[in-house]
């Protein structure tokens, strides 16, 4: 496959963080939140931000609210307990993966770490394709191996929230291989893959603009970030 592959790794960035927890920002849109000397990438539609993030033991984000965005939480590793206005005492644990859509109406939730060590999170943000649509709260749960899409669709189904955006999440088998044409952003938050010919290493951001073919070399956790009307297949 002919690639413009780019790619973005933890190392580089600088960390950031508050309250309860520590993060790096792989995606920033400049122009929405007003930093122009950020090599975080800008990312792609109205996908707008991706932070990798670890809590403190103990470490929570402190009650907060959002509005007009769509807020997708995936769990690598540990455990959330989540309080707030939506899907209040629900657990996160490795490999879920936790969707809010704030609407109009807004929600407000704290994010909290139960347990003595560190946890990992990934956590994206995405500006609704219309204004003015209801709060709502999502939880999904993909299995071992599974490719599972959790966010983006149209409206005439309800398994995920309507976006031209698409996100799905694969905590990947050893070997289980993804295809998707067309501009992609994939995250690889656990494990090695071998991404368009090349071995990439946990905690990296690739963007191509051509599409990825996609092969995990350990059992991980990947995020595929594209557009609802492109091709993408789970082929093992």
């Amino acid at each position: 496959m002919t690639t413009k592959m780019k790619t973005l790794t933890f190392e580089q960035l600088p960390q950031d963080g508050f309250a309860g927890l520590i993060e790096r920002h792989f995606v920033i849109n400049q122009q929405l939140f007003g930093r122009s000397k950020t090599i975080a990438f800008p990312g792609l539609g109205n996908f707008v931000y991706l932070a990798d993030a670890n809590f403190l033991p103990h470490g929570e984000t402190h009650m907060h609210s959002h509005k007009e965005v769509d807020v997708i939480s995936v769990m690598v590793a540990g455990d959330i307990i989540h309080q707030g206005s939506l899907g209040h005492g629900e657990r996160l644990s490795a490999g879920s993966v936790q969707v809010q859509r704030a609407g109009a109406e807004g929600f407000r939730h704290n994010e909290v770490n139960p347990n003595n060590e560190q946890n990992h999170m990934i956590q994206l943000w995405v500006l609704p394709d219309e204004k003015g649509q209801p709060a709502g709260y999502k939880h999904y749960h993909p299995k071992h191996g599974e490719y599972a899409n959790v966010y983006g669709g149209n409206k005439a189904q309800d398994t995920t929230f309507s976006s031209t955006i698409a996100i799905s999440v694969s905590n990947t088998a050893a070997q289980q291989r993804i295809e998707i044409s067309g501009e992609v952003m994939v995250y690889l938050s656990m494990g090695e893959a071998m991404i368009n010919g090349e071995v990439i290493k946990a905690r990296s951001l690739i963007h191509d603009q051509q599409g990825v073919s996609f092969t995990a070399l350990t059992a991980g956790q990947a995020i595929f970030i594209y557009q609802t009307d492109q091709h993408n297949e789970a082929l093992s």
